[in-house]
């Protein structure tokens, strides 16, 4: 139920054009993605998982440098201390592109980060053999990719119909 809850917002916050509509609906669903992976006893998702709540928090707030790199040295962090083998590599790995995406001026740029943050966490979500977590990470790519076809291919008649 909580990874549901989580796909709802993951589907709708590429839907936003408005980059802080966006980080909201991500921040959102990532507290109910750190309660499911709590529950499943996987620390470092955990950990991470309540980390870019803030980091997104704070992204919505900054696009600072200095900001993000303090993120990414807490993800860093975060990763070492629970560190538990590949599942920490890819998440730790799908942190730091979520946490360079967050801090991105641009919602072009911030799709196209997350992209690959939402990759690597695809990949970890299959090794950690969460069906609803793969769900939501693969909804959340496809609403990814449907939100950057509709506001930037589509409109500037890069793609045929």
């Amino acid at each position: 139920m909580l990874a549901a809850i989580a796909i709802a917002f993951d589907l709708l916050s590429f839907q936003f054009r408005q980059r802080r509509r966006i980080i909201v609906c991500l921040a959102i669903s990532c507290l109910f993605i750190a309660a499911h992976f709590a529950l499943l006893g996987h620390d470092t998702a955990t950990g991470l998982a309540l980390l870019a709540a803030v980091r997104l928090v704070a992204g919505s707030l900054t696009t600072s440098k200095r900001v993000m790199l303090v993120f990414v040295a807490a993800t860093i962090t975060v990763t070492g201390l629970t560190f538990h083998g590949l599942l920490s590599v890819f998440s730790g790995l799908g942190s730091v592109f979520g946490t360079v995406g967050s801090f991105c001026r641009s919602d072009r740029t911030l799709r196209l980060v997350m992209m690959g943050a939402t990759s690597l966490w695809l990949i970890h979500n299959c090794l950690a053999g969460t069906p609803m977590a793969v769900l939501m990470e693969a909804l959340f790519l496809d609403s990814n990719i449907l939100g950057f076809y509709r506001f930037y291919l589509r409109r500037a008649g890069r793609v045929p119909d």
